[in-house]
């Protein structure tokens, strides 16, 4: 039982890896001392789908607790994915898998983007969303991308 707790523990002190690039951010909150409250814009690659890439705008929380990484960002976000390239689609594609993961709180927290594929439309569908260990939030958003022929240069 001592292993166990010691490794739930662990693995909920280790940051969940993001892998995405920022790209603006815009304060939206004055704060007295530490960071602003702001919006971030972030973009990120579909790691399984080549010529796909996401950009996610959402909120992080200033202040003190905001710089120290102890605050609670808001479970809000926006998602826009475009087709940058060439699509080829894997074999191995899964629907509801997750391609975009990053901590919102220090330990409970995740806002997560999963893929699903619209056979019938020839469309891949990406949806953000916010979860908790205990109970999660029903506000999402969500993009489509129609696979289409990309003209070579």
């Amino acid at each position: 039982m001592r292993v166990i707790k010691g490794i739930v523990g662990l693995l909920l002190a280790l940051p969940l890896l993001a892998s995405a690039e920022e790209i603006g951010q815009v304060s939206t909150v004055f704060k007295f001392v530490g960071p602003n409250d702001r919006i971030v814009v972030e973009a990120f690659d579909d790691p399984k789908v080549p010529g796909v890439t996401c950009y996610l705008s959402r909120a992080k929380t200033g202040g003190i607790k905001g710089g120290l990484g102890l605050a609670e960002d808001r479970a809000e976000a926006s998602i826009a994915c475009r087709q940058v390239g060439p699509i080829t689609l894997p074999a191995d594609l899964k629907d509801g898998e997750e391609v975009f993961k990053e901590r919102t709180s220090l330990v409970f927290k995740t806002m997560q983007v999963v893929r699903f594929f619209d056979k019938k439309r020839n469309t891949l569908v990406y949806l953000v969303y916010s979860d908790r260990v205990i109970e999660g939030s029903p506000q999402n958003a969500v993009t489509a991308i129609p696979i289409l022929p990309w003209a070579k240069p």
